[in-house]
This record gives structure tokens, C-alpha cells and sequence, in this order.
């Protein structure tokens, strides 16, 4: 039987979270400083669930699933490309880690190698800032792009989908950790 009374919560045991400050962000007010602010909280989890790892990061859930931390930070660098460069800034930008001959590449790439592991990294913070500066510089949250798959989406839309994209894969990312070390948390 769980004991109730005990004020510490499994979530709390990770080390710093009563400093962290992701999820400090504004919670009145635009719907801009909003949508940015918790996808950016969305994406410091991602790179908190990562920290201190290296070519560990590669390690598979369980067969036969390829799904690793490495894969993980691999596809959310493609995600952001596809939907921030491709779709909204309309550049010809096809995924890094994937593509129609290999579109499980993103996962399936994902090797304990310290290169692999830097080459993620650096295209995961790449495209985050080419996000970033494009959401910046929007007129507004209407600004569109076509895509082949849904059709016109605003930046609203896409912001929204990326937090939703992030939130399930830091979910993912959650046991990942787990499984690896042991650390958990928020």
C-alpha cells in the first residue's frame, strides 16, 4: 500500500526540479507569448531527458522497437524542419535523418557513435533556432503554408502540433530515461 502521507512525490526525486523554471512561463495574456513559451518548455524537457548522456542516448526501448533518446532528438530535428522551414518559410529543406527510401532513418540511424550523437544534437538545435527566429519574425500567428499532407496550416496550427509532437515524445522520453539510469522527473 502507498503510503499517502509522504509528501515527496515520485516526480520530485529528479535532482534541481525545485529550480527548474520550464513551466514558469506565462499563463494569461497573448496567445503567442503562450503557444511559444510552452513549446519551449516543451523543448527544454526534451534536452533535460538527454542531459549527461552520450552514445547512451542510442539505447532501444525493447525489441523490436528502434525508439531510442538519439531517435527521438533525430526526429523532432526533422519535425521542426518539415513544419518551420519546408512548410511555413516554403524552403526546399528535405528531412536529415529520413526519407521516402528510408523513412524510419531518424530512429533507425540512431547508433551509440559520439558523431552521431553530435550531428543530432547540432541538427536538433539548428533547426529549434531557425524555428524560433522564423515565430519571431512572423506578422502574426495567421502567416500559412501549404503542406502535401494537411494543406494550408497557419503558424498557429503548427505551433500547437509541435507542442502536442514534443509532449508525446517526452512521454516517450520519460521511460527512456528511466530505463538507461534510473533518474526520473519532470
Amino acid at each position: 500500500m502507498t503510503d499517502t502521507t509522504d509528501p515527496t512525490r515520485r516526480g520530485d526525486l529528479i535532482v534541481g526540479v525545485a529550480t527548474n523554471r520550464r513551466f514558469d512561463g506565462p499563463t494569461t495574456g497573448g496567445e503567442f507569448g503562450i503557444l511559444t513559451d510552452i513549446l519551449a518548455a516543451q523543448r527544454a524537457t526534451l534536452e533535460l531527458k538527454c542531459a549527461g548522456l552520450g552514445p547512451e542516448l542510442a539505447r532501444r526501448s525493447v525489441e523490436p522497437s528502434t525508439l531510442s533518446l538519439l531517435g527521438i532528438v533525430r526526429h523532432l530535428a526533422d519535425v521542426e524542419r518539415r513544419w518551420f522551414r519546408r512548410v511555413l518559410a516554403g524552403q526546399d529543406a528535405p528531412a536529415r535523418f529520413s526519407s521516402p527510401a528510408d523513412p524510419d532513418g531518424d530512429f533507425d540511424g540512431a547508433v551509440p557513435d559520439a558523431a552521431i550523437v553530435e550531428q543530432a544534437w547540432q541538427a536538433w538545435r539548428t533547426e529549434v533556432a531557425f524555428a524560433e527566429r522564423f515565430t519571431i519574425e512572423a506578422s502574426d500567428l495567421d502567416v500559412e503554408g501549404d503542406d502535401e499532407w494537411r494543406g494550408t496550416v497557419s503558424l498557429r496550427w503548427v505551433l500547437v502540433h509541435m507542442v502536442e509532437e514534443y509532449a508525446r515524445h517526452n512521454g516517450h522520453a520519460d521511460l527512456l530515461r528511466e530505463r538507461i539510469d534510473g533518474a526520473i522527473g519532470l
